[in-house]
């Protein structure tokens, strides 16, 4: 029976993550700040086969909020074979760059709070020697676009982060994922406009858990994004000045 650590278990992704590993019987410690749809989210999830599920309220922010909840997740699992990491908003770019307040909260949200909350879990992990550590992020982070540089400068920090992680925790036995998914139709998104790059919770979900399994280091969901990305990092800085992307 798996065991996994799931904060920011509201999300639309995290959500479909969730089904699959419940549908494999595993036990589940659920964390989010709205504790109705984290209630209903559980039912639901012990409906599907979940062994067990255990929710915690946390705002992610609350950085001295941390400890008690990664205390409660190891009581009641023990050492997690998996701790996922979805949290996440999507600021107003025009709002970022009209208020400095506005920017480092969400920032705050999108890159401080994560690494603040994988180092201590990182050493109980080590301590333990076995686990994977999987962290949302997004293939924004992989170059700043002027339509979004706050969020991809958010998530760029968090996969530098990671990769540095992975590399010390190589050596430890636990493996790092950075999980980069491109457009995905949630409630986060709502308000954009969808075309063919879009891709349902329930696709990315499929092969996030799929790279899970696998150790993927660094995994981009769908998996045509590595190409658009690549393509992207390579435009001469002129030409991208250019662009309207």
């Amino acid at each position: 029976m798996q065991k996994i650590l799931i904060i920011g278990a509201t999300s639309a992704i995290a959500e479909a993550i969730a089904r699959r590993y419940a549908a494999r019987g595993a036990s589940l410690q659920l964390v989010a700040r709205n504790a109705d749809r984290l209630a209903v989210i559980a039912a639901d999830l012990k409906v599907r086969g979940a062994a067990n599920v255990d929710e915690h309220v946390l705002d992610i922010n609350d950085l001295a909020a941390h400890a008690t909840m990664i205390d409660r997740a190891w009581q009641r699992l023990g050492a997690p074979d998996l701790v996922l990491v979805a949290h996440g908003t999507l600021p107003d770019q025009a709002a970022c760059e009209a208020s400095v307040e506005a920017f480092l909260s969400e920032f705050s949200t999108n890159a401080t709070s994560t690494m603040a909350l994988l180092g201590p879990i990182a050493n109980r992990l080590a301590d333990a020697g076995h686990g994977t550590i999987a962290v949302i992020t997004s293939v924004a982070g992989d170059r700043g676009r002027q339509s979004n540089y706050a969020y991809g400068a958010a998530k760029a920090a968090t996969s530098a982060f990671l990769s540095g992680l992975r590399q010390r925790l190589h050596k430890r036995g636990v493996a790092v994922v950075d999980i980069r998914p491109g457009f995905v139709d949630t409630p986060m998104t709502s308000h954009l406009p969808k075309g063919p790059l879009w891709a349902s919770p329930d696709q990315v979900a499929r092969r996030v858990v799929a790279g899970i399994g696998r150790g993927t280091p660094v995994l981009y969901v769908p998996g045509f994004w590595r190409l658009i990305m690549a393509v992207i990092r390579l435009l001469p800085q002129a030409v991208f000045n250019r662009a309207t992307l």
